[in-house]
């Protein structure tokens, strides 16, 4: 009692009991704003925040996203080596970024709510060059018939002049990577510029028409263009991907079951008046839905599973007797074209 009596008689050492109780929350608030500090100076390279940056998180606030998913929006395009690659986990030096990324690589766990909020469009080579000429703004929401899912269904194209090419992330990912790198085209802002000032090694602006060559090369090579759209990316469209079935992460989802890639609205279709089973379909088809006959001879012909074609074309391209096109098919989702 007189150890009480003896504490309330003395107002300095309540009011330091009371500072002490108030000083440690606010020593972790202080932890905290350094270490967040610190981050932005190692991730802007600077104490400043760059140009680009600023721009994304104004058109984040104007779509009304909470920071926590611009948090997402910045990890993703900031580190997409990291990103992506600690999520194929084939370069073991790529491992410990899983724990940095785990927040939003969990997703993944879900694959159909993961698909709802990450997926690309299969669009044919025309499609494509259509999306990197446009010359003037587009906003529109990409009708449910198009892209079946609930999230990210905007193609926003902001100064779609400015179109950057970046090394496939996929690509890098991979011990043995396709080649070349420099495949992904990231179209308009604030996608664009943020892609090539903060991956000035790995990144650069192009034109429309380079961007075209690069389709054309792609197509030519057996890859496979997909139109990216991204909840994280603001809800929208921001990337063709050129796609390889050996490097690329969507494809491989595709096959393990996560729906991650959309139809083009087109199934591949044999004449089989022209088809010579030669088996070249076969072996270039990305997602694995052409079949050699058994047994095979005269007459003979390669079959097509609708349920896993995903018409993006490639067996048609690569046909040597002309026996393979692209038809219609109204069970999948309509095609995605700009006019």
């Amino acid at each position: 009692m007189e150890r009480e009596s003896g504490h309330k008689n003395q107002p300095g050492l309540l009011l330091m009991h009371h500072a002490s109780r108030i000083m440690s929350p606010l020593r972790w608030l202080i932890a905290g704003v350094a270490a967040l500090l610190i981050f932005f100076r190692l991730a802007e390279r600077g104490w400043r925040l760059k140009p680009s940056t600023k721009r994304m998180w104004r058109t984040a606030q104007e779509i009304g996203h909470p920071w926590w998913r611009f948090a997402h929006t910045y990890a993703y395009v900031r580190w997409p080596l990291g990103y992506i690659g600690s999520a194929i986990g084939e370069r073991r030096e790529l491992y410990p970024l899983r724990a940095l990324f785990a927040p939003f690589l969990l997703r993944g766990l879900r694959p159909h709510e993961w698909a709802n909020e990450y997926h690309g469009k299969v669009v044919a080579t025309q499609s494509a060059a259509r999306l990197v000429s446009v010359q003037e703004e587009v906003r529109l929401t990409v009708p449910e018939q198009v892209i079946p899912f609930e999230s990210a269904r905007d193609l926003v194209l902001a100064h779609p002049q400015r179109i950057a090419v970046l090394d496939c992330p996929c690509r890098r990912a991979r011990v043995h990577p396709c080649r070349p790198l420099d495949v992904c085209l990231i179209v308009g802002d604030p996608f664009a510029s943020f892609i090539v000032e903060h991956h000035p090694r790995e990144a650069c602006y192009i034109t429309s028409e380079e961007a075209v060559r690069i389709l054309e090369e792609e197509a030519a090579r057996g890859h496979v263009h997909h139109a990216f759209f991204k909840q994280a990316m603001l809800d929208r469209f921001y990337a063709i991907c050129n796609c390889c079935s050996c490097c690329c992460g969507a494809i491989y989802a595709q096959r393990t079951g996560t729906p991650m890639l959309i139809s083009s609205g087109y199934v591949s279709v044999v004449d089989a008046a022209h088809c010579k089973a030669c088996g070249t379909c076969v072996q270039s088809c990305p997602f694995d839905a052409m079949a050699l006959p058994t047994p095979t001879g005269e007459g003979a012909h390669v079959s097509v599973n609708a349920d896993t074609c995903m018409g993006c074309g490639v067996c048609v391209r690569r046909c040597p007797n002309g026996a393979l096109r692209l038809e219609r098919d109204a069970s999948k989702p309509e095609p995605l074209e700009i006019e």
